[in-house]
């Protein structure tokens, strides 16, 4: 998902950044309209990058792959109805990458069209694209604590559940197996493909 070139490293700081950012903000305006505050008191409920990026975090991306932003916390028991709004604030953060996918193509076909677009400004909006969309992907993969363990668990019953969340604490190195096989290749270039293929659909009338 990330390339190790120092090219691709300076481009891509502006994508990773952002996808970082717009993910762990959507998820904390969405927990706060839905009535949890606890995103808003720890400082949150804000685009700055320095309230959601772990440092160490965003090095381990750059250079190896794998990484992580400041977790927001919440408190389900605040939501006006648990199961549902959990759900909603785990989709939060993957739909915000993508909707900032689709932005960034739209500024780069514009850029083409107009003929401004140069080849290090081609790097970093195609890497903003591609990231947000790595982003999405794999934080809905059903591993606790990723997005998608949340989806997953409020749509299981009680005793299922619990084994999932049994999962948790051999989460790092089931992820870590996954991104040193080829697994992670399997769930990452087919949902990327159909990803692509919807924007396009949708912006085929208009280019």
């Amino acid at each position: 998902m990330f390339g190790f070139s120092l090219m691709e490293i300076i481009a891509g700081l502006p994508g990773l950044i952002i996808a970082m950012v717009i993910h762990e903000y959507a998820h904390a305006r969405t927990a706060v309209a839905l009535g949890d505050f606890t995103p808003k008191m720890m400082g949150r409920l804000t685009l700055n990058p320095m309230a959601h990026i772990d440092p160490l975090g965003l090095v381990m991306l750059l250079l190896v792959r794998f990484g992580w932003a400041k977790p927001v916390m919440i408190n389900p028991n605040n939501f006006r109805q648990p199961r549902r709004d959990d759900v909603l604030v785990s989709l939060a953060g993957p739909g915000a990458n993508l909707v900032m996918a689709f932005l960034a193509l739209v500024v780069l076909l514009l850029c083409y069209q107009a003929g401004v677009v140069s080849p290090g400004s081609k790097l970093v909006l195609q890497l903003i694209v591609e990231y947000n969309i790595g982003f999405a992907i794999f934080n809905l993969i059903p591993i606790p604590p990723l997005d998608g363990s949340h989806i997953l668990m409020q749509l299981l019953p009680y005793d299922m559940q619990q084994k999932l969340m049994g999962l948790e604490r051999y989460s790092m190195l089931i992820l870590i197996v996954l991104l040193m096989t080829p697994v992670l290749s399997y769930i990452f270039v087919p949902a990327r493909n159909l990803i692509y293929q919807v924007f396009f659909a949708i912006l085929r009338p208009f280019f």
